[in-house]
């Protein structure tokens, strides 16, 4: 029995380690801001979410760091990222813009897809939040 309770914690030891250079979930940049919002897509504001690859930007209340990118990429699937630069501090130009099915870091034109939320050569991926839709109405929440 002793040598079983070593060996689950050894082994819970080890597999907790993480190297400092490795890149992890946690965004330095970005603070974790609670997010818990309602779109209904009947609103004139938010219609182009009925429609695939036409983003919108919401900013509003409770809408993560920068404003929510929010687009439809398929039959009543929706991505939510949060509209601040991922790979910057928070300054003056860490406001992501819409560029057609991409959103763009004005501080280093890096170009992220929000079909996944990926730039190529980027550390740090788009902040995601959790969709769901229920009739015109698309929860967002983190």
């Amino acid at each position: 029995m002793k040598h079983f309770f070593f060996l689950t914690i050894s082994t819970l030891l080890f597999l907790s380690c993480n190297k400092d250079e490795q890149v992890n979930n946690n965004n330095p940049y970005l603070p974790n801001y609670p997010v818990n919002l309602q779109i209904d897509m009947n609103f004139p504001a938010y219609n182009d979410l009925n429609f695939v690859s036409n983003p919108v930007y919401i900013n509003v209340a409770g809408a993560g760091v920068r404003g929510i990118i929010v687009m439809k990429v398929g039959e009543g699937l929706y991505n939510a990222f949060d509209a601040a630069c991922p790979n910057q501090a928070l300054s003056n130009c860490s406001t992501m813009t819409i560029n057609g099915i991409n959103a763009v870091c004005p501080c280093d034109e890096k170009q992220y897809s929000l079909f996944n939320g990926l730039a190529s050569g980027a550390q740090y991926p788009m902040k995601q939040y959790r969709t769901s839709l229920n009739g015109s109405v698309i929860s967002i929440t983190n």
